[in-house]
């Protein structure tokens, strides 16, 4: 039996927001080199930064939901899809490079996840 429709929704939902929280943690990166003073200070005053604290705890509840309906095995295959989504946001919104051999890994990590997808239980 393949993942219902709602099943393989939720699991493409956080496939979208958790290389979303990779952003945020990027963000907050670039945002550090625009603060002074102690690290501790400098943490606590980057807002990219405690929001990305707050995007994880917020999607760490999600994906324990998402596991209260689909096998482990099956819904982490889809967390590496988003995986698979950081270097091609981190293109679009950070103008970070790409290159062939990415496109071509994401290709493969999208037949895996088809593959896990339609799998019938043992």
């Amino acid at each position: 039996m393949s993942l219902s429709l709602k099943d393989t929704v939720l699991c493409g939902i956080f496939a979208v927001v958790l290389p979303a929280g990779q952003m945020l943690f990027k963000m907050a990166a670039i945002a550090d080199a625009s603060l002074d003073g102690p690290i501790v200070l400098r943490l606590l005053k980057n807002l990219p930064l405690m929001s990305a604290f707050a995007w994880y705890g917020v999607t760490a509840l999600f994906w324990f939901y998402v596991l209260t309906r689909v096998p482990l095995s099956t819904a982490y295959a889809f967390s590496m899809v988003g995986s698979a989504l950081v270097p091609v946001m981190a293109w679009v919104f950070f103008k970070e490079a790409l290159n062939w051999q990415m496109g071509l890994g994401f290709v493969v990590i999208f037949i895996g996840l088809v593959i896990i997808a339609r799998a019938r239980p043992a």
